[in-house]
């Protein structure tokens, strides 16, 4: 009897794997796994919407497995009675945003991407009109594939109709009436590094239609080798080719979008990036300006970026990582009543109550873009918005692996956090801090670190990311110190990553 085990194929709220051979990593994302996950989706549909003749919508981003994938789901659906709309190549957000549009009578929608992953990833995000499926729903949809439950046989039909005209245009006339001009952008010169994803059409069909000059921009083409970089805005050498690109075409600043163009970042005229909290910080700002409000992001923000917020009148909320927990816990606070219009991670995705709490990295450029046209008519540059930011002088990334000889790395790894919120109580210079939702956050004194770190436990993987801030160079390594000394004396935790990065600093 063959079993199949599609369970380790969840991320979150997606489902991803190795869709190409490589000499590292086998195959785990198979055609036949396609099939089964794909049949117990349109099985799970069905019973959701109460219907048998469903309309699914499915698109994808240029990866070199997507074709092979398209027809998988596509020959699944309309074995299945499924009617099935192939958008063709698409951006995430637009096939979400789809359900939404009269006309179109989905269902459901489908989309092929592994985001910001390499080339030989690949996936499935799956939509309702509600907006993208909770874990809990991956979960249930993969138990049913490994059953190989799915709809009685039936005849489909499908039809080619892309979405992506209407999308683009949305973006052009948002910015348009948010800014009451045809060409709010006339003159100035706003590159884009599309990573050889999807979001090349952004410099040509958005940014130009609103006057832009858009010459120098770079890795426009589609191309699923990634042949020019990581297709991820937080990939330190994509970031460098954006500067490198700004600052020799003199643009007044440069836009890079992911793959499928759920997440975007910036680069300023100086070739500086806005990322991470100062992107968070140049968002919330767009909205506080307007009315005060309750900012929801990742846990790893800085005390520069609560700041801030405050000093515009907002509130800063800091909730566990991953961009389903945020928006969720933006949602939440609206439905009790709370103002929260936003919900952004670090990673760059952004999600506005205004959009339906949809993560689109276009639709959170076109905002910045408004911003920038406010700011331009003032003579005042889009980066003068977040000037009294503090960041810190210094950040770090850290993950600890757990060894061999762990048997439970999560009950393993809340008794490490334990022992940190043990070891604070201790220590009169360390604090735990408050409103934490996920691992500890230790804050340091000045003098001991100056900064704060974060210790948690991923959600899937045996690890423990930690990140250290400081406002003073040097501080990461006291605190990294203070660590050492604690987690070395578990056995089940393997230190090396922690013991190299403190080595490199003395």
């Amino acid at each position: 009897m063959n079993i199949k085990t599609y369970s380790a194929l969840k991320s979150g709220s997606d489902i991803r794997g190795v869709t190409i051979q490589t000499a590292e990593q086998d195959v785990t994302l198979t055609i036949e796994a396609v099939y089964d996950i794909s049949a117990a989706f349109f099985k799970w549909l069905s019973a959701k919407c109460g219907k048998t003749q469903l309309t699914v919508a499915v698109g994808y981003d240029v990866r070199l497995s997507s074709p092979a994938i398209l027809q998988a789901v596509q020959q699944t659906g309309i074995s299945c009675g499924c009617n099935i709309i192939n958008c063709g190549m698409s951006t995430t957000p637009s096939m979400f945003l789809l359900l939404k549009e009269e006309g179109w009578n989905a269902d459901a929608s489908v989309m092929i991407t592994a985001s910001h992953l390499p080339y030989e990833r690949n996936g499935l995000k799956f939509f309702t009109p509600d907006g993208g499926l909770e874990s809990s729903d991956i979960t249930e949809i993969l138990q049913m594939a490994e059953n190989g439950e799915r709809l009685p046989a039936a005849d489909g039909a499908s039809e080619d109709r892309s979405f992506m005209n209407d999308y683009v245009k949305k973006l052009v006339t948002f910015v348009r009436s948010s800014t009451g001009k045809t060409a709010p952008l006339f003159g100035k010169r706003i590159i884009v590094d599309a990573s050889n994803g999807v979001g090349g059409f952004f410099a040509r069909r958005v940014l130009q239609q609103l006057g832009a000059i858009t010459e120098g921009s770079i890795n426009l083409e589609p191309d699923g080798n990634f042949p020019a970089h990581a297709p991820n805005p937080e990939n330190p050498d994509a970031v460098r080719a954006l500067s490198e690109a700004v600052l020799s075409s003199r643009a007044d600043f440069g836009i890079i979008f992911d793959t499928d163009v759920d997440r975007a970042a910036l680069v300023d005229g100086n070739g500086k990036p806005l990322n991470r909290d100062s992107l968070i910080a140049l968002t919330a700002a767009t909205i506080l300006n307007e009315k005060p409000a309750t900012i929801v992001t990742d846990s790893v923000t800085c005390d520069g970026l609560t700041d801030f917020i405050e000093n515009l009148g907002g509130t800063h909320v800091r909730f566990k990582r991953g961009y389903k927990n945020v928006i969720n816990e933006a949602k939440r606070r609206n439905a009790e009543g709370e103002y929260c219009p936003l919900a952004i991670e670090t990673s760059g995705h952004a999600a506005f109550l205004e959009n339906y709490f949809l993560d689109d990295g276009a639709y959170l450029v076109c905002k910045l873009l408004v911003a920038y046209a406010s700011q331009s008519q003032r003579r005042e540059k889009l980066s003068d918005l977040i000037s009294t930011l503090k960041l810190p002088a210094e950040e770090n990334e850290i993950r600890v692996n757990f060894n061999e000889n762990s048997l439970n790395f999560k009950r393993e790894g809340e008794r490490v956090i334990e022992e940190l919120k043990h070891f604070a109580r201790l220590e009169k210079n360390v604090r735990v801090a408050q409103n934490c939702y996920e691992g500890v956050r230790l804050n340091y004194a000045k003098g001991f670190g100056d900064g704060w770190t974060l210790v948690r436990l991923s959600v899937h993987d045996p690890v423990l990311p930690i990140n250290f801030a400081s406002d003073t160079v040097g501080g990461n390594l006291k605190m990294a110190k203070d660590l050492f000394y604690i987690l070395d004396k578990f056995p089940f935790l393997d230190v090396t990553n922690l013991k190299k990065f403190i080595n490199r600093e003395n």
